[in-house]
């Protein structure tokens, strides 16, 4: 259905477009990350900011290094892997600590994402990252969508999914960007208040979308 735009160049073809960036967020519970993968079937890429966040931290030496010199020897377990609990228990309720612990991490999944863009072969990529518009990220992509839900529902898919209470779900959520001020801020609004079907065909009608705002 999108072979078009997802096609690979041949060896000798003239090179392709200036990639275009598609931001994609969400917050807790929301459902980003089915969307994500919903896009990722219709054979568009999809770098996933927050899962290589993850993996980087445990990689790179030199942002190990600067980890632990802010935060001490304890923000990695004995097999040398990222304490991740140990590190949001400190950074939490500490916000000059998350900026400066941010402040290291940001920059190298941004260095990390540039350099997977340039191995793409095509014209659209999406940029999954649940800080798209705190972060302003959003400024430096062509389009950007919000996967979003009623608060209830959000609350209730996290605590069946992590096993967290009402409580520690409200307390993420009040630590994030509210979701009328992500609204103000997307290009287009996913709202995944039913079920997997409608999830589905929201987002291949944004992708539609997208396809024809791409070729203006």
């Amino acid at each position: 259905m999108f072979s078009d735009i997802n096609q690979q160049p041949a060896e000798n073809a003239e090179p392709l477009p200036t990639h275009k960036v598609i931001g994609l967020t969400g917050g807790i519970g929301s459902g980003k990350s089915t969307v994500a993968k919903f896009i990722g079937e219709m054979g568009f890429p999809v770098y996933s900011s927050d899962v290589r966040a993850k993996e980087i931290v445990n990689e790179d030496e030199l942002l190990k290094k600067g980890i632990i010199e802010l935060l001490g020897e304890k923000a990695y377990d004995e097999n040398g892997l990222y304490d991740r609990k140990y590190v949001s228990e400190i950074v939490f309720n500490n916000e000059e600590l998350l900026l400066k612990l941010n402040g290291m991490i940001h920059p190298a999944v941004k260095f990390d994402f540039e350099k997977w863009v340039a191995r793409q072969a095509t014209k659209f990529v999406f940029k999954e990252t649940a800080l798209l518009f705190e972060l302003n990220l959003n400024e430096s992509c062509f389009k950007s969508i919000l996967v979003t839900a009623d608060d209830n529902c959000r609350i209730k898919r996290v605590m069946d999914r992590d096993g967290k209470t009402y409580r520690e779900v409200k307390n993420v959520m009040h630590h994030q960007m509210p979701e009328k001020d992500k609204i103000k801020k997307a290009d287009f609004v996913i709202f995944n208040n039913e079920g997997i079907t409608e999830l589905k065909t929201e987002t291949e009608n944004i992708i539609h979308e997208l396809l024809a705002l791409g070729k203006s």
